[in-house]
């Protein structure tokens, strides 16, 4: 084993993160590469992973980071962008660069190599390293089941000596991986599902888990190359919100999970239309980080508006940290299979997973966020 490679696990800064980003189970294949594993003590606690695990599976425990740590893994590295951060090292993390330039400013400071885990290229052999799709999978299913247990309601049709009990409608507002997924529950639940999205390609998607489709006249390149929704001109903007209004209005819950990678939230839901909603509908707003898609979303809180519950969920994976961290692990050891060799580090900017995510290198930036 090479003595000079150590990969650090950050314990994370930010108080409502439970996730961490490396489990024990993948501690030995990490050593196996040819490197020593550091874990900050207690990193795992909040996501279900003991110290003992770790230390068991040949990590060593540290209270911090030393200097010379090479490589340092986390979910969120830059959440408090006033910490040390150690010098001259490479950072793999979610970094949210495009919108945060405090991040630039670290990184620049300390001479940091910065492998953003939000810019891995959609390309076959960069799968198992899409830590936004694993982790958006998780933040969907959670979804589906904050809007079922917040409506006073039953979800499946139930037919009793009482009498019948419709099926609850579910709306879901954007069919990427997040949409799909709460689709997929809902479903699984007993909901009579109906998926919306601009891309009419996603219908295919929609209807094969049993939903129906809903899409509004939109231009053909409405779809970026790299698979997500482009942003919409003005005008298209209004008759989205008129078209969507109709079926917002006779859904009993509505999921929405329309985002635009480094751009706000495009609003979907307008305060009018959440004040005509029916008593006791639910409104789940995935994209609430970055903006939200209902005017009516305040992050990371849940308010009644006439009736209608707003969550505004401020970080979903994390509810569910245990597996979320699995996911995000595996994520970020298929990043370290390219970048490591036999104990020592090989950054080929020839590959183009390397070219997408190193977007800082030695402090200078690479890649334009």
């Amino acid at each position: 084993m090479a003595d000079n490679i150590i990969l650090g696990v950050k314990k994370e800064e930010d108080p409502s993160e439970n996730r961490v980003s490396i489990v024990p189970k993948d501690v030995k294949s990490i050593i196996d590469l040819g490197i020593s594993v550091h874990v900050e003590k207690d990193s795992g606690i909040k996501a279900g992973y003991s110290n003992e695990e770790y230390e068991s599976s040949g990590a060593t425990l540290v209270t911090t980071l030393s200097e010379k740590t090479n490589i340092i893994t986390a979910v969120n590295a830059f959440y408090n962008t006033k910490s040390k951060f150690v010098k001259n090292s490479s950072i793999i993390t979610l970094s949210d660069i495009r919108t945060n330039e405090e991040v630039s400013r670290v990184c620049e400071e300390n001479d940091l190599s910065l492998f953003a885990m939000e810019f891995v290229p959609r390309i076959a052999r960069a799968q198992k390293l899409d830590a936004l799709s694993s982790q958006a999978s998780i933040a969907g299913y959670r979804a589906g089941l904050l809007a079922a247990t917040s409506l006073k309601k039953y979800l499946p049709l139930m037919m009793t000596a009482a009498g019948t009990i419709p099926p609850s409608s579910i709306l879901v507002l954007g069919a990427g991986v997040a949409g799909l997924q709460a689709i997929a529950t809902a479903k699984r639940l007993g909901a009579d599902v109906t998926g919306y999205d601009i891309r009419l390609a996603a219908g295919e998607q929609i209807e094969s888990l049993g939903a129906k489709f809903i899409s509004d006249e939109v231009p053909e390149d409405s779809e970026t190359s790299g698979g997500y929704a482009k942003e919409q001109s003005k005008d298209n903007q209004v008759s989205q919100l008129e078209f969507l209004k109709e079926y917002i209005l006779k859904s009993d819950a509505v999921i929405s999970t329309a985002a635009i990678p480094g751009r706000k939230a495009p609003i979907l839901i307008e305060k009018s239309t959440v004040l005509g909603m029916k008593a006791g509908s639910v409104i789940v707003d995935i994209s609430a980080p970055s903006g939200g898609n209902c005017e009516s979303t305040i992050l990371g809180e849940s308010v009644e508006i006439n009736g209608t519950i707003v969550h505004g969920p401020k970080n979903l994976s994390s509810e569910m940290a245990f597996d979320a961290s699995i996911v995000y692990s595996k994520n970020i050891f298929g990043l370290l299979e390219i970048i490591i060799n036999e104990g020592v580090t090989n950054i080929n900017l020839e590959d183009e997973i390397i070219d997408a995510m190193l977007v800082y290198q030695d402090g200078n930036k690479r890649i334009e966020g």
